[in-house]
């Protein structure tokens, strides 16, 4: 087998090489305090895609920062009881998927939502206010700024967390049956929502992004969607004066630092050859988990579809 990356038995010890702040606990529970002080005028409107089984909506709420957050929610038609559920985020640059998408989840009898990023290219809203650059680049957005709590996917991070708890106070929901899923950027997100929201119990990652930033630069990989960061250097460090400085801050938003405080059980989907969420970084989160993992591998994968994982994750779920 080629290999782009570490060896599969040195991919199953390795920690990273990202700087984790000192104050990282400290900087998430406040983080935290703030997106429970916000009122979040939950809104849901009925959407125009309807079905016989189910009920689809649009569900709006404000996050931090004052943005007003999108997700689509659909829920089964059945009569009485409490549901569980599934929360799906999308790849960078990317949007909620089709209503149709949504449904499959509803012949398990769950409910689900599926986020908006903010910014991205859904229905939510970015409020911006950082100094710096914001062309292109979600993760160096709020870099520049002195104060660590206006980075940008510390914001989104948040979003996941206060949609489960919306959705896990609606009253047809089981808040303790409550699964998080994605891929790419929305198989960080889905960690960053059961690291930051402890009552979910589930989580089913594939190819995660946003971890382990400084070994993606060493590998030369800060191309494709780490590209910004090679971008960041080239235009405001081009000597790499602040190397430790940018990439400790960027530990702020660097998963494998909030994976320890999963409570959830893990599927955890990698593709041995992805070149653009290399698997050490990858396996800097999964390796931090402390609770049951179920790893597949794809030796001759890369960032792309997987056979076959779509029925795995729906299974996985079905145990909810």
């Amino acid at each position: 087998m080629p290999i782009v990356d570490l060896s599969l038995e040195q991919l199953k010890t390795y920690e990273g090489r990202n700087p984790r702040p000192i104050d990282f606990d400290a900087y998430w529970d406040q983080a935290l305090q703030e997106m429970q002080a916000v009122d979040p005028c939950v809104e849901l409107i009925p959407a125009e895609f309807q079905v016989p089984s189910a009920e689809c909506f649009h569900l709006y709420f404000t996050g931090v920062n004052g943005a007003r957050i999108h997700a689509k929610y659909v829920r089964p038609k059945t009569a009485g009881g409490q549901y569980p559920t599934v929360l799906q985020f999308h790849g960078y640059s990317g949007c909620s998927g089709d209503w149709s998408e949504l449904l499959a989840y509803t012949v398990l009898g769950c409910s689900t939502a599926w986020l908006d990023v903010r910014g991205q290219g859904g229905l939510s809203e970015d409020t911006g206010g950082v100094v710096g650059n914001t062309l292109r680049g979600h993760i160096i957005r709020g870099l520049q700024d002195h104060d660590p709590h206006k980075l940008f996917f510390r914001h989104v991070f948040l979003d996941t967390a206060q949609l489960a708890a919306i959705v896990m106070n609606f009253p047809e929901v089981d808040a303790g049956r409550v699964g998080v899923t994605g891929w790419s950027q929305g198989g960080a997100l889905a960690i960053a929502c059961a690291a930051l929201e402890p009552r979910v119990r589930k989580v089913a990652s594939i190819y995660p992004f946003l971890s382990d930033y400084k070994r993606v630069w060493e590998m030369d990989l800060a191309k494709d969607a780490y590209w910004e960061l090679q971008n960041f250097f080239r235009y405001f460090d081009p000597q790499h004066l602040r190397e430790e400085e940018w990439f400790t801050k960027l530990g702020y938003i660097d998963i494998q630092n909030l994976a320890p405080r999963i409570q959830a059980d893990a599927l955890i989907g990698v593709g041995l050859m992805d070149t653009v969420c290399p698997p050490s970084s990858q396996f800097a989160a999964i390796n931090k988990m402390k609770t049951s993992v179920k790893l597949e591998i794809y030796p001759d994968f890369g960032h792309e579809p997987i056979p076959g994982m779509k029925d795995q994750i729906l299974q996985f779920m079905a145990g909810l």
